[in-house]
């Protein structure tokens, strides 16, 4: 029984997570129409007021993660980036943040951009590297973050304590350190593009997910094609994703048959009007006989 269970969720979720994959295609789509990246850039910016559209080479830097292993930006060239500041210590503002990437994380790994976007975030703590390794450990799980495509690192320890913070200074965010536990900063997420291009910055907390999901989508087709060539590459790579093959071939099959009755309906149903409808022979017979009643 608990095995059938499991199956209907897996099932539940191919299919809610192809849902997605459509409605990002189309929203990738719909801004690909665009005859440039820069036009479509100018559609998002109109509709997403926390987009700072940027052009300079993201500063390199080499952290720790909380079990000790290094990591510099240039390892993840090749990828999109999404990277961001927290005091992991933090109680307001950077659990919120890390919230709403999480549910960026959720919308990418609904598609085949998946294996090409990183998320990336660095802690600025300047409390003993033991105590801050053990507070990372759980903060991905506790927020929603997966860790197959998402990463957390600070100073770890050979650092300063306030490396993180010089690191995030380098970005042009500044952390004030105000009393115990109790940091002072700025909200912002960075794009990185796969040559180590930081292409924008996404303000605060109150931009849509979706809209910083479909600007990367943006940046991973805008190196390829122009225009509906570019959709039509992002619908392609979709369709060769494994995953989501059987869940198309299902609604096809199901939607054929489908199809096929609904108009069979349709016919029935106008050829049924025809014959209830009166004629101009049968109007005229009706006229005749109401004089002769007359």
């Amino acid at each position: 029984m608990i095995g059938k269970f499991g199956q209907n969720n897996e099932m539940v979720n191919s299919v809610r997570s192809f849902l997605l994959g459509v409605a990002l295609c189309a929203l990738t789509a719909s801004q690909a129409a665009a005859h440039s990246m820069k036009e479509a850039l100018d559609e998002l910016q109109q509709s997403e007021p926390y987009l700072q559209p940027m052009n300079r080479a993201a500063p390199d830097f080499t952290l720790e993660d909380a079990w000790g292993r290094k990591h510099s930006l240039a390892d993840y060239r090749g990828k999109i980036v999404m990277l961001n500041f927290i005091y992991a210590r933090c109680k307001e503002a950077c659990p919120l943040q890390s919230q709403l990437l999480a549910k960026v994380q959720e919308q990418i790994n609904a598609t085949p951009m998946r294996d090409q976007i990183s998320f990336v975030t660095v802690a600025t703590d300047t409390e003993d590297a033991a105590s801050t390794a053990e507070v990372m450990r759980d903060y991905g799980k506790a927020h929603g973050l997966d860790r197959a495509t998402w990463v957390f690192l600070f100073r770890g320890g050979a650092g300063t304590p306030d490396t993180g913070i010089k690191v995030a200074k380098t970005y042009g965010l500044e952390f004030v350190v105000v009393s115990g536990e109790e940091q002072m900063h700025g909200v912002v997420t960075h794009v990185i593009d796969r040559q180590g291009i930081t292409k924008a910055r996404f303000h605060s907390l109150r931009f849509k997910p979706e809209r910083l999901t479909a600007f990367v989508s943006g940046l991973l087709h805008s190196d390829h094609d122009e225009g509906w060539a570019g959709a039509r590459s992002a619908l392609l790579l979709w369709w060769k994703t494994t995953q989501y093959q059987w869940v198309i071939g299902l609604l096809l099959v199901l939607g054929f048959p489908l199809l096929v009755v609904s108009g069979l309906a349709l016919r029935r149903y106008k050829a049924r009007h025809r014959s209830v409808a009166p004629g101009p022979v049968d109007a005229m017979r009706d006229a005749d006989s109401s004089r002769a009643d007359a």
